[in-house]
């Protein structure tokens, strides 16, 4: 039997059945014994993350790498084709590269996610924050057309599979009730009743993908409010959780578990859920953490062992690389401030030690790969 625990579809004049979501948090949420003990493993791998992070030399020095994945990630869970190693390999070539739509869309994912962490000591989590990042996001790219209003919540009717919101599997709020809907899911966000960080970010992420405020970009803007209320309330220092990888691999189940929130109140259910994805791509991101430690200092002692005079650059470039792992000579001049002659010099002294790779086979505007970095992030050699 239905529930209206967590709202009621109302029929429209149109003749179709809109979603009316209830304010947060849920009546009588039971977090029982599974539930809290399902909290209380995600709080330690979340936990594990932030501590291997700390250990980390430079964090930045891989924050990016981890960015990018979570972009591809979550731009493929739409429909975008565009691999990790596109992106890369779009980043070095640049002004020779030739922009592709899902490239680009990935590209804004990234530089949405940078300014919303950017934003954040300034503007917490809120309508205004979301705008402004859902802009960035949504300009210039496909379902970014101005009549599509990048940055602003929609003013008319959206909905999820079909051709039309009579055929949908999915119709949300109609617009004039979303400004209501997204402020009490705001002041749900900053109630400073107890409840765990995690549970609060679930719940969050659901409420946000059922009210869906946006004409497009509604599942990445979901996505990314779950790293950013991580990052706000201090679970974690860096942004390096990203829950894409668990939606994407459990598209079906991820999207039938929102779905029987709204027909059966089954938040409990999608809480479980949500919870063993946090902590297993939590405990993931642990051990590429451990993983990309242990590379460094293997392939500090390597370039140290073999680059003679030239240690210092090539240990400075190897730093370089964990942040742009496709690269190009003039890149390594820029970077390092060094001629082109010893740019080159240090390129080939990595390939002869083969941590670099050629990728291009051309003898213009070739671009190297540090593979060993990149096999570290399942994917990111595959090419579409």
């Amino acid at each position: 039997m239905a529930s209206d625990r967590a709202g009621y579809y109302e029929r429209q004049p149109e003749g179709y059945r809109a979603f009316i979501p209830k304010p947060l948090p849920p009546e009588d949420l039971s977090l029982g014994t599974e539930l809290q003990a399902l909290v209380s493993q995600a709080d330690v791998a979340v936990g594990r993350l932030d501590g291997a992070v700390q250990i980390l030399p430079d964090p930045d020095l891989f924050l990016l790498q981890y960015v990018r994945r979570e972009a591809v990630l979550s731009s493929q869970i739409e429909g975008t084709n565009a691999s990790l190693m596109d992106v890369l390999e779009f980043e070095a070539q640049m002004e020779q590269a030739e922009t592709r739509v899902d490239v680009a869309e990935i590209v804004n994912y990234i530089a949405a996610m940078n300014y919303g962490i950017a934003r954040l000591p300034e503007l917490p989590i809120s309508r205004r924050l979301l705008c402004e990042v859902h802009r960035v996001l949504m300009t210039n790219v496909r379902g970014g057309e101005p009549h599509k209003s990048p940055g602003e919540f929609r003013r008319s009717q959206n909905w999820i599979g079909g051709g039309s919101p009579a055929t949908a599997r999915f119709v949300p709020p109609p617009h004039r009730l979303v400004d209501d809907a997204f402020a009490n899911l705001e002041k749900f966000l900053h109630d400073p009743d107890p409840m765990p960080p995690l549970v609060k970010a679930g719940l969050a992420h659901a409420q946000f993908e059922t009210i869906h405020p946006f004409l497009d970009g509604n599942g990445r803007i979901g996505r990314l409010l779950i790293t950013f209320w991580l990052v706000e309330t201090g679970v974690l220092q860096k942004p390096l959780l990203y829950p894409s990888l668990y939606f994407k691999e459990q598209r079906d189940e991820y999207v039938n578990r929102l779905q029987a929130i709204r027909d059966d109140g089954a938040w409990e259910a999608w809480l479980a859920f949500f919870l063993d994805g946090i902590a297993q791509v939590s405990t993931e991101a642990t051990d590429t953490a451990t993983r990309i430690m242990q590379l460094r200092e293997r392939d500090r002692s390597r370039i140290s062992a073999a680059l003679g005079r030239r240690t210092g650059r090539g240990l400075a470039l190897l730093d370089e690389l964990f942040k742009r792992p496709v690269i190009r000579t003039a890149a390594v001049e820029q970077l390092l401030g060094v001629s082109q002659p010893t740019a080159s010099a240090l390129v080939r002294d990595l390939l002869e030690i083969n941590l670099l790779r050629e990728l291009t086979g051309k003898q213009r505007y070739r671009i190297f790969a540090y593979g060993d970095y990149l096999s570290l992030f399942p994917g990111a050699e595959q090419r579409t």
